[in-house]
């Protein structure tokens, strides 16, 4: 399962940098951050936690807006 995580607050490389190596650290989670987009694009492997992501992003320094499925040919 995909999801896609729109985030406030990056405005450089080494924000995305941040943003991808705080949700990559979560257990069951694979993230790719793209800053132009200002989201995260997580594939899920088995249960998932949306507090969890919210606090890691969170805690790297940014907010969270939304956290959606992934929709398209590939995004399920």
């Amino acid at each position: 399962m995909k999801k896609v995580v729109k985030i406030t607050g990056m405005t450089c490389g080494h924000c995305q940098k941040r943003v991808e190596n705080a949700l990559n650290k979560l257990p069951g989670l694979e993230a790719s951050v793209n800053l132009k987009k200002e989201e995260a694009t997580i594939t899920v492997k088995g249960e998932w936690n949306e507090k969890l992501i919210r606090d890691a992003v969170s805690e790297a320094g940014y907010e969270v807006v939304s956290i959606k499925d992934k929709k398209g040919l590939f995004g399920r």
